[in-house]
């Protein structure tokens, strides 16, 4: 648009000053906010209703070349599943053997382990060592 810098528009207010005088000054600048009010509102309506009408165009448009009715775009659920031909099924898993035990109770002490025979001090022979 027009391009009006600081000098310019400082300019122009003080011959608006001298040739209207200080009392027509503020009415004049009055009615010309209002011309520029309304002239900015007539803009506004002129874009909307070209807005309006180019819309209104592109509906009409869209009504005239129906689109081809839209295809199912959800997916088939999967198909369950079937092992191949050659499938065999994976070993049994690896359990150790039990081994027989002693007794019949599982939750038994195991045996002692052999040793040398055990005398309370109490009950102890009474044969000295020999010196040999």
């Amino acid at each position: 648009m027009l391009d009006f810098g600081f000098s310019e528009i400082l300019l122009t207010s003080a011959i608006a000053l001298v040739v209207l005088g200080p009392e027509r000054l503020p009415k004049v600048a009055r009615q010309v906010g209002n011309w520029m009010g309304r002239a900015r509102a007539m803009a506004r309506q002129l874009s909307e209703q070209l807005e309006r009408e180019v819309s209104a165009e592109e509906l009409l448009k869209e009504q005239s070349n129906p689109k081809p009715p839209a295809v199912n775009r959800i997916a088939p659920p999967p198909a369950p599943y079937e092992p191949p031909a050659s499938y065999e099924p994976p070993p049994a898993p690896y359990v150790p053997p039990i081994a027989p035990h002693a007794g019949h109770d599982a939750c038994a002490d195991p045996p002692a382990p052999p040793h040398a025979e055990y005398h309370p001090p109490s009950t102890a022979p009474t044969t000295p060592p020999s010196n040999d």
